[in-house]
């Protein structure tokens, strides 16, 4: 008997079962709704300093959703929605590792806030995410530069391809 039309059939399957499973964890591009979480394991506030009776805490955990314009582009460099603390506009993300349903890198800051960072996102679906940003370095309050530490964690879903008005994610540099 003949094995050569079997072992095609077979490889043909194997081939439409990997297309499949490729196809399922692929990110699409357009609107997502991202939730993320800050929490400051390190705060800018020197310790021992009370806040006036009535003043909010800036440093407790900060739950924010908001809607994210995610580009092609975008995707490709960084996979789901990128997390991270706003203020970060002179970080360089390094490091890079693609994986089939995620990726890894590291942050380099320099500026008003220095230190390292690590980034993880994984989306077990084309059309849902998870990420976390954790954060050591030091920030510039005032005359003085203070340790800080923080982590982002972030849910990001997909909402549709259209980002209506929302403008594109601002992503920070690579190398």
């Amino acid at each position: 008997m003949n094995k050569t039309p079997m072992r095609m059939v077979l490889a043909f399957c194997l081939w439409a079962v990997s297309l499949a499973a490729l196809a399922q964890t692929m990110l699409k591009p357009g609107l997502w709704e991202m939730t993320s979480t800050l929490t400051w394991q390190k705060t800018p506030l020197p310790p021992g300093v009370a806040l006036p009776p009535g003043f909010p805490n800036p440093f407790q955990p900060v739950t924010r959703t908001t809607p994210v314009c995610m580009t092609q582009q975008a995707i490709d460099q960084f996979g789901a929605p990128f997390a991270y603390a706003q203020g970060h506009e002179n970080c360089t993300v390094t490091k890079i590792l693609h994986q089939r349903s995620g990726l890894t890198g590291e942050m380099t800051c320099s500026g008003a806030i220095n230190g390292h960072g690590t980034i993880t996102s994984t989306w077990p679906t084309g059309v849902a995410a998870h990420g976390t940003a954790h954060f050591t370095g030091t920030m510039q309050m005032g005359p003085n530069t203070v340790p800080v530490e923080y982590t982002v964690e972030s849910t990001s879903t997909y909402q549709g391809a259209d980002c209506g008005g929302v403008a594109p994610l601002s992503l920070p540099a690579t190398k």
